[in-house]
């Protein structure tokens, strides 16, 4: 029996990873990629990630977007494949990338115990947009916040600052949610309540900032809060 998260008044979620499922885009490609799916997704998600704490050092901010096509091209050519059409597919899909089995019946529950939900994201405000449409989760979303505002990346502060603005509300009382360990890290880090939706049975990292749960899915969330 897992500790009760005590005095949360919001639900923020990461999106890539934790709502959206970042492998859909090239599991839809399988009948064209062959056993390349899986290793082009991992090259792909990898490379996305190093390139938004890259550019964030290094002071060259692009949206996530062009970060998303820059990683694809790498992977492609990792690869050898090269296919402009099969490029374009896999980009067109992840605009509209999965949302995992129980996302929508968790952020229905959440909005029925009253608690304010929220996404925040490096995602771009048109990527969000298209992702929380295409998902028909938008009705049980109160904010969608993206990095753009800022121009800079996860894990920095100032990111997980935007919820605290956007939702006015203390960072204590904002329960945060991310499949990814280093940015769990960096919210719980900032002062969230940071549960961890391990959902690939990873190591934790060895990082600042302590999570006050784990879990494998978000589907038990609601009866933690």
């Amino acid at each position: 029996m897992k500790d009760k998260i005590r005095n949360i008044e919001a639900c923020v979620f990461d999106a890539y990873g934790t709502l959206f499922d970042v492998m859909a885009a090239a599991a839809h490609c399988k009948d064209e990629l062959g056993e390349k799916w899986k290793p082009l997704a991992e090259i792909w998600r990898t490379k996305q990630l190093n390139y938004t704490w890259l550019r964030s050092l290094m002071d060259e901010y692009v949206g996530f977007w062009q970060v998303t096509e820059d990683a694809l091209s790498f992977a492609l050519e990792t690869l050898e494949i090269n296919n402009e059409g099969l490029k374009s597919r896999l980009l067109n899909l992840y605009q509209e990338l999965d949302v995992y089995p129980e996302v929508s019946g968790v952020l229905r529950k959440l909005k029925q115990q009253g608690l304010t939900t929220a996404i925040l994201s490096n995602g771009t405000e048109k990527m969000l947009d298209n992702a929380v449409r295409s998902a028909d989760i938008g009705h049980d979303l109160d904010h969608v916040i993206s990095v753009d505002r800022l121009k800079i990346y996860k894990p920095h502060p100032k990111v997980y600052k935007l919820a605290v603005d956007q939702l006015s509300l203390p960072a204590e009382k904002i329960c945060f949610m991310s499949s990814n360990p280093w940015d769990i890290s960096g919210g719980a880090n900032f002062g969230f309540k940071a549960v961890w939706i391990n959902r690939l049975g990873q190591r934790k990292e060895r990082l600042p900032g302590k999570f006050v749960a784990e879990l494998t899915s978000l589907q038990e969330l609601p009866t933690l809060i």
